[in-house]
């Protein structure tokens, strides 16, 4: 009996795709910036308003410290 192995190679593809799809998701990020030009990603978020809502918390919190909110752009892979 043959092996299909066209379908092996389907779905460690689709699983790279998975993959790339959820580092999709959480495109908003709560950075912590620091002295130097450093920062520090706090955490990920979806939406930007549950990111400000988490900023918000956070300067609470720390009142000293310095939190941003960046949009953060998933790098494109280029198939030649």
């Amino acid at each position: 009996m043959t092996q299909n192995i066209k379908y092996n190679d389907f779905s460690s593809e689709t699983q790279t795709q998975a993959i790339a799809y959820k580092e999709r998701l959480n495109s908003w990020i709560v950075a912590r910036l620091f002295p130097d030009m450093q920062r520090v990603t706090v955490a990920r978020f979806r939406s930007r308003s549950d990111a400000d809502g988490h900023v918000q918390s956070l300067r609470q919190l720390l009142p000293d410290a310095n939190f941003v909110v960046v949009f953060d752009c998933p790098r494109q892979k280029v198939v030649i």
